[in-house]
């Protein structure tokens, strides 16, 4: 039986990493609205997809570089999930919001008319109400599921030695 892989691992947190994005992005295209929390959770995607990749791709030349880029891109990816875990929490409420969800800023108030200008052109999405939950899950917990597991198998792939991500002989 061959071992686990560090091409492996990384490989299957990519997979499961664009197809996160790829579902975050056609729920927003059907008519879901993200609020600032949600945008701030695709970030730690966007860093560890590319690193991710880098990881792949230099895994057999230099499996040092690629475990150094595969431990990063589960740093991102996990910062991520936390923040999907304290998302998720404001939803149910078990603490509050952060106040960037209630929309608007100081600059809006600064000039006369500002306020009216940015209600007409600002969509306000609150951090604390589901816009649909499926499975039981809102989009949040779902991030906590697919960012976690990216992270682990992003960490696993970081921990494995140069014999380990060999094939046995």
């Amino acid at each position: 039986m061959r071992p686990v892989t560090l091409p492996a691992l990384t490989f299957g947190a990519l997979v499961l990493m664009l197809g996160a994005i790829a579902a975050v992005w056609a729920f927003q295209f059907a008519g879901y609205m993200p609020c600032p929390l949600c945008l701030q959770q695709r970030i730690g995607y966007y860093v560890a997809i590319p690193l991710a990749l880098a990881a792949l791709l230099t895994a057999k030349r230099a499996p040092a570089l690629a475990r150094l880029l595969a431990l990063a891109a589960a740093v991102a990816v996990a910062w991520s999930a936390g923040l999907g875990v304290y998302h998720a929490g404001a939803e149910w409420g078990f603490w509050p919001g952060p106040s960037t969800c209630a929309g608007g800023g100081d600059e809006i108030f600064n000039n006369p008319g500002g306020l009216l200008g940015a209600l007409d052109q600002e969509v306000i999405v609150s951090c604390t109400e589901v816009q649909g939950r499926f499975l039981g899950l809102s989009f949040a917990g779902w991030n906590v599921l697919s960012a976690g597991t990216s992270a682990l198998l992003l960490a696993l792939a970081a921990l494995l030695d140069g014999r380990t991500a060999r094939a046995p002989r």
